[in-house]
């Protein structure tokens, strides 16, 4: 799915109310059938299009996704032209910004500007036949000059939309395979030192390794698929905590808060666990209450902590992560390490 799904929808509305106005003003002629027909068709269009680029995204759909994604840009630039004509305001000019916006994610950067280009000319084509000696008019020349400041925003705003959803997969990345790597390495250092004393501990905690390994793979595919399946926050954590031996605690609701809600929390959960494990003891507590007005996590060790200064990647990503929910982070280090996280219930989804 492409970032900031309500672009499309945002514009399409602006340009109803504005080319709406105008034309039932007085101000312009709209010819209502086309104009309000070809709006709707362009936010339907663009729901199609964001799940189209997400099966390409995901290779489960070979070539075949590539080629549709090219047929709807031109369905759409085609419809942003009716829409265009039938509004009497001429606001509608600023749905062309949709076209090399979505061709971004579809096709990259060079594609992007070189599409925003081809508009650009498209409309010096359109107002040199449909308005003669246009080019003596500063409002036609504002015009012209402004699209060509929004086509360079819409780049810049598609790279920021990109560089915001490659950050949150690397913190997804970094959470889930670091943790089960910690895991493994953990486990397989007990299955070596257990292996002359006790082939049975050897034996399960290799067997402990494989399913951190396996459930490692499923986190890759479950970021790179965006969690699209229900998510269950307690059943995550007893598989999560499951291979160590932690102790789960959970209670509350958690029906009553948003999937990346649940998410985060999760992914404070998996930090927790991998900071405790390295610098930790061996007994780590979880706990996650899910009351009516915030949800509470907190993970508990009892080893010898770490210095505050030396938080690394994985905590800062964390703090990011919940902030984003309009939640709080707190570590403290003394006989053991605590963190905890509360997130607010009504928090953005």
């Amino acid at each position: 799915m492409r970032p900031l799904p309500w672009l499309s929808p945002l514009l399409c509305g602006v340009v109803l109310a504005v080319g709406g106005y105008a034309g039932l003003s007085g101000l312009g002629e709209a010819r209502w059938v086309p104009f309000v027909g070809g709006l709707v068709a362009l936010v339907a269009l663009d729901a199609v299009g964001s799940r189209w680029a997400g099966s390409w995204e995901r290779g489960s759909a070979g070539v075949g996704p590539r080629w549709r994604l090219v047929g709807l840009t031109a369905v759409q630039a085609g419809l942003v032209v009716v829409v265009a004509f039938a509004d009497g305001s001429g606001m509608a000019r600023v749905l062309f910004l949709l076209v090399p916006f979505g061709v971004y994610f579809a096709f990259g950067r060079v594609v992007a500007v070189g599409v925003g280009v081809a508009v650009m000319a498209f409309l010096v084509v359109a107002f040199q036949v449909t308005v003669p000696g246009w080019t003596r008019s500063v409002g036609h020349v504002s015009d012209l000059v402004m699209f060509g400041i929004g086509v360079v925003l819409a780049v810049v705003m598609a790279e920021m939309a990109a560089a915001g959803e490659r950050n949150r997969v690397a913190r997804d990345v970094h959470d889930g395979i670091g943790h089960h790597l910690t895991a493994v390495s953990v486990l397989l250092e007990k299955a070596v030192a257990f292996r002359q004393q006790d082939a049975e501990v050897a034996d399960r905690a290799i067997e402990d390794a494989r399913q951190s390994a396996r459930q490692a793979l499923e986190d890759v595919r479950t970021s790179v698929r965006a969690l699209r399946e229900p998510f269950r926050l307690g059943d995550a954590l007893v598989r999560l905590t499951g291979p160590l031996g932690a102790d789960v605690t959970c209670t509350g609701d958690e029906s009553r808060y948003a999937t990346n809600v649940l998410l985060a929390l999760y992914r404070a959960a998996q930090e927790g666990i991998t900071n405790a494990v390295r610098h930790g003891g061996p007994d780590v507590t979880v706990t996650v209450h899910c009351g009516p007005r915030e949800a509470r996590l907190a993970v508990i060790d009892n080893g010898s902590g770490f210095a505050p200064e030396r938080e690394g990647f994985g905590l800062r990503g964390l703090r990011e992560r919940i902030a984003q929910v309009g939640g709080t982070v707190d570590v403290t280090c003394g006989a053991g390490t605590r963190l905890t996280v509360v997130v607010p219930r009504r928090a953005a989804a």
